[in-house]
């Protein structure tokens, strides 16, 4: 069974291992079977009609919903396999935060969920996805490990 050490091994993987973090700046917080992603809302992620991009919804979706899943896993990296979106709202202030919560565990694949909801608790979004474990082990050449 999973731990806290997996789940800030997890945490320092995404905030400080994929450099697609560097641009967005999120916050993630990562326990069994859920996960919480936090971005701030920026000018830089707007579309042409002056409102958050879909891309930042989906991202922020299928990173909660992934890390939900792979806090069940310690040994492997999981893959997304397909993921759908809703787009409820549109957003152009504060911040952003998904939640996300694993729905169905099998020994092959997971099926999670994620909301996106707005700096006053309005829901803006949801998603639902299938995930499968991958042959990729959890280790320091995908940036597990432990804080620096």
């Amino acid at each position: 069974m999973p731990d806290e050490e997996h789940y800030k091994k997890l945490e320092w993987m995404y905030i400080h291992e994929a450099p697609i973090n560097k641009y967005y700046k999120p916050e993630i917080s990562i326990a069994e079977g859920y996960a919480e992603v936090k971005i701030k809302s920026d000018t830089k992620y707007f579309h042409a009609a002056n409102a958050v991009h879909g891309s930042v919804y989906f991202k922020m979706l299928d990173d909660a919903a992934f890390f939900a899943v792979n806090s069940l896993v310690d040994d492997v990296f999981v893959l997304t396999t397909s993921f759908n979106i809703y787009l409820l709202r549109p957003v152009v202030y504060g911040e952003i935060r998904a939640e996300g919560r694993v729905v169905s565990n099998s020994r092959k694949s997971f099926v999670a969920e994620a909301v996106l909801y707005n700096e006053k608790g309005k829901e803006i979004a949801r998603g639902s996805g299938n995930f499968v474990k991958s042959n990729i082990p959890l280790d320091e050449h995908v940036g597990y490990l432990s804080e620096r």
